[in-house]
């Protein structure tokens, strides 16, 4: 994926066909009733990735694009996440998503003219990590293996691994002691 999409143009246009049909699909599963299995089917086919049997998502479910989130093994999403994922969204396996998280990979440039067009930075939570409740995590930020991110935060910088963050803007809390 590039860093930047302009609109009006035709790799835009491409994007824009994938998202009418994600959103569709995105509508259908958050409006009715459906199993783990069934989740998990409907997710593989807007992430256009096979889901793992041992991952659970909780609906809820939205992302703005879909084709750019990629979701590892036991990863655990609760209800209400929001995933802008066109500048692309990693969860390494055994990651925690907590209820109301935000993460987004796509930013908007300053100046006026061109403020439409997005940036695109792509966001990496490597295995472990636990994003608690109501936290926002903004494009281009990594967060290490095993960091735990305290419910509310919202994170600006990269996490280093076997850290706690908390607090708006996310600061260093303490180290986690194997």
């Amino acid at each position: 994926m590039q860093s930047k999409m302009d609109l009006g143009t035709k790799a835009y246009d491409e994007i824009e066909k994938i998202v009418q049909k994600n959103q569709v699909l995105v509508q259908q599963l958050n409006t009715g009733v459906h199993n783990s299995e069934e989740v998990r089917n409907v997710v593989s086919q807007i992430t256009n990735e096979k889901i793992s049997d041992t991952t659970e998502i909780r609906l809820p479910f939205t992302t703005d694009f879909g084709q750019n989130l990629h979701i590892g093994k036991n990863v655990f999403i609760n209800s209400n996440s929001m995933f802008t994922d066109m500048g692309g969204i990693y969860l390494g396996d055994n990651v925690l998503i907590g209820p109301n998280v935000t993460i987004a990979s796509v930013d908007h440039n300053l100046e006026p003219s061109i403020r439409r067009n997005l940036q695109l930075k792509p966001v990496y939570v490597h295995q472990n990590a636990w994003l608690a409740a109501n936290v926002t995590v903004t494009p281009g930020v990594t967060i290490g293996e095993n960091s735990v991110v305290g419910a509310g935060a919202v994170v600006t910088k990269d996490v280093p691994a076997n850290s706690i963050v908390a607090g708006v803007p996310a600061r260093f809390i303490k180290k986690i002691e194997k």
